[in-house]
């Protein structure tokens, strides 16, 4: 009996051994399984039309004496404004910026500036704020007509360069994440299918900026939305 007892023993241990070997081979495997993952990264883009333009129109005035200057301040931007109204712009879209006055006598220190042909310049800025993009454009192209009227347009610097912006991008931002992270698994489908080994779950995702840039120079009103997901892909 006692032998028969130490037999029964001795199988139950070897077969506990067996069991536990494999249970931690089998643990070993997943734990290094856990390591083999892969890193790639999803694009999405979008071509989309500006909704919003903004058009500083810049001008000058010379004058020596301030009350006549004000005076033909008041009537350019009279002039700039019907412009603007004519060319299909709501008063509520128009409005003008401060304007700023230089003294070519206190410029100088003092000096005698008779010379001159005039001692004030006037610096003046009616600013456009509208949606309709495609009309601003097109007032953009007529702008010669101020000029026929003795507006002395400027627009050299950067503060007077027209933009069109897009403001819709919380309208598009979850469906173009959502096709960055389809990109990205497609790219972890075909390395993983090189390898021969699926794909599994996301070991760690990182979404980047989104970007709106011009589609080119030539086309400020028609911008890229550019969006890059770099996603950590367990193989299985």
């Amino acid at each position: 009996m006692n032998t028969n007892r130490n037999w029964i023993l001795g199988i139950s241990f070897i077969l506990g051994m067996t069991i536990a070997a494999l249970l931690a081979g089998h643990t070993i495997r997943s734990v290094k399984r856990m390591d083999e993952f892969v890193t790639v990264k999803g694009l999405s883009e979008r071509e989309v039309p500006a909704d919003l333009a903004i058009w500083p129109i810049a001008f000058t005035i010379a004058e020596n004496d301030l009350t006549q200057l004000q005076g033909q301040i008041q009537t350019a931007r009279k002039t700039v404004h019907q412009f603007l109204t004519e060319s299909g712009f709501e008063p509520a879209e128009i409005s003008n910026g401060l304007p700023q006055i230089i003294d070519a006598q206190a410029a100088s220190g003092g000096f005698d500036v008779s010379k001159r042909s005039f001692r004030y310049q006037a610096n003046i800025t009616v600013l456009l704020r509208s949606a309709k993009v495609a009309k601003v454009k097109s007032a953009m192209e007529a702008s010669d007509k101020l000029v026929q009227q003795g507006i002395a347009l400027t627009g050299g610097d950067y503060q007077s360069k027209p933009q069109f912006l897009f403001t819709g991008l919380n309208q598009i931002k979850p469906d173009m994440i959502q096709e960055a992270n389809r990109n990205a698994r497609k790219a972890a489908e075909r390395f993983a299918a090189d390898s021969n080994s699926p794909v599994g779950a996301v070991r760690h995702a990182i979404q980047g900026p989104f970007e709106i840039n011009d589609v080119d120079s030539s086309s400020p009103d028609r911008k890229i939305v550019r969006v890059v997901t770099t996603v950590d892909f367990y193989l299985r």
